[in-house]
């Protein structure tokens, strides 16, 4: 791993400074634009009204039209809760949480420079800092009140953070993990699934000694991955017991697995999301009322009809897969639904043409990079299979070989860590999305990490530490 002198990081610092600029100033010239002209639209809607309700002192709460007012924890409280801090100071409205999402987008640029700093050149962070500043997914999306670019940014700032912590002299850094466990609290109640990245964080923000035996290492890695873990569950711990006492029976942060497992085993998906309405709802939940026993009972129900019949379930898989990776209009299709008549059909094509372009060239990109880095044939071979099917309809196909030429790499968080991440993410996004079900926004999380993979480093090992058992 590249460990830059004083007068590159200078220069790094400079770097990051003007990439942050770009990609703020960009971001903002999207808000003046669309201030005014897209209201907050699907998932958005209910995330600005809460923020608004929290803003004003009325907590996570939920006013009904009969105006009878309940708790509520339906959806991830962290995203509304942070944008109701801005609310509060610079007023309620979408113009804010555009600022919000602006601020957020310029940070997700900085932490993919940060990351690709690590590993390679000045010069391939700043391609990684530009390819992530002006990708047009990324850019428009600053108008959508969702929590996509949220925990993607937050994500990739503890990353950054964790390979710094890493590269710090050997010792003890239970403090400088701190916080990891901080900013992994925070991820988890934007985006509680991925819950399971913090102590694979943790594992890689610890630096070894060189001379450490294997099961010493082992043992650092584990007690970081503890650490983290620990820490973010003990500040989610509150929000909790709130739900305990306030709501109708005990969850973590959102009461929504439940539903979203249900409408994964829903054929008329196809792999993406179907409202359980009408008939999909399951007859025992009818007069199910609160939130979470209604969440429960569809969990309950979904997981029977997993059990009766498997292989159905299963063969919604690949559906589910292309739903997440194949079609790259994201943007696109929230701006449509916010604003139909100024983003009409010829607009959103024209759109969602540029988002899945540039996506698509970003994917080959990071498979090229694959290429060179991969250390076997199996990972070369992996890497040509995606790459293949970047430019197809089957986008999906070449992300689980991007998976695969990771996996090839054999990574840990002290052996290749930036291909241990990426795996991780990328096999955690998989794994999900397969049990649940596949929409284009939730593949934001791990968009901006094909940019990053930009810096592998060759296997020729050039700018690259020597390598550690873990």
């Amino acid at each position: 791993m590249r460990e830059p002198g004083r007068s590159s990081s200078r220069a790094a610092r400079a770097q990051a400074g003007w990439l942050f600029g770009l990609s703020l100033a960009l971001r903002l010239l999207v808000v003046a634009f669309a201030a005014r002209r897209f209201p907050p639209a699907d998932d958005g809607t209910f995330y600005h009204a809460v923020a608004v309700r929290i803003a004003h002192g009325a907590g996570y709460t939920w006013a009904w039209p009969d105006g009878v007012v309940t708790y509520a924890a339906h959806y991830p409280v962290g995203y509304p809760a942070l944008l109701s801090g801005a609310y509060a100071l610079l007023g309620a409205g979408p113009p804010t949480a555009m600022l919000v999402n602006a601020l957020l987008g310029g940070l997700l640029v900085v932490g993919a420079h940060s990351i690709a700093l690590r590993f390679g050149s000045l010069g391939r962070a700043r391609l990684v800092g530009l390819a992530i500043a002006l990708h047009p997914t990324l850019l428009l999306y600053t108008a959508a009140l969702m929590t996509e670019v949220a925990a993607a940014a937050v994500l990739l700032l503890l990353a950054s953070y964790a390979l710094f912590v890493r590269a710090r002299p050997a010792g003890d850094a239970s403090a400088w993990r701190l916080p990891l466990g901080l900013g992994g609290a925070l991820l988890v109640l934007i985006r509680p699934q991925l819950l399971p990245m913090l102590p694979l964080l943790g594992a890689v923000a610890v630096a070894v000694p060189v001379d450490a035996s294997a099961r010493r290492q082992l043992g650092l890695r584990l007690r970081g991955a503890t650490e983290v873990l620990l820490l973010a569950l003990a500040c989610c711990a509150p929000w909790t017991l709130r739900n305990c006492a306030k709501m109708d029976g005990c969850v973590f942060v959102s009461a929504n697995g439940g539903w979203n497992l249900l409408i994964g085993t829903l054929p008329q998906g196809k792999g993406s999301f179907a409202p359980i309405t009408g008939p999909t709802v399951p007859t025992e939940c009818r007069n199910v009322f609160g939130e979470v026993g209604k969440d429960r009972c569809f969990g309950r129900a979904a997981a029977r009809r997993i059990e009766s019949a498997p292989v159905a379930w299963l063969t919604l898989a690949p559906l589910k897969l292309g739903q997440l990776f194949d079609h790259n209009a994201v943007a696109s299709s929230y701006l449509q639904t916010s604003n139909p008549s100024l983003v009409n059909d010829r607009a959103r094509t024209a759109i969602s043409t540029l988002e899945t372009l540039y996506s698509r060239f970003l994917l080959l990109g990071a498979c090229v990079a694959l290429l060179g880095a991969a250390p076997n044939k199996v990972g070369r071979g992996a890497a040509v299979g995606a790459a293949l099917f970047t430019l197809t309809p089957w986008g999906y196909l070449a992300q689980l070989g991007v998976l695969g030429a990771l996996l090839a790499q054999k990574p840990g968080p002290g052996r290749r860590p930036l291909a241990f991440m990426a795996a991780s993410l990328l096999g955690l996004c998989v794994v999900t999305h397969v049990v649940f079900f596949g929409a284009p926004r939730y593949a934001l999380v791990w968009l901006p990490w094909l940019g990053c993979l930009l810096a592998l480093p060759r296997e020729n090992g050039v700018n690259r530490r020597p390598s550690r058992v873990f």
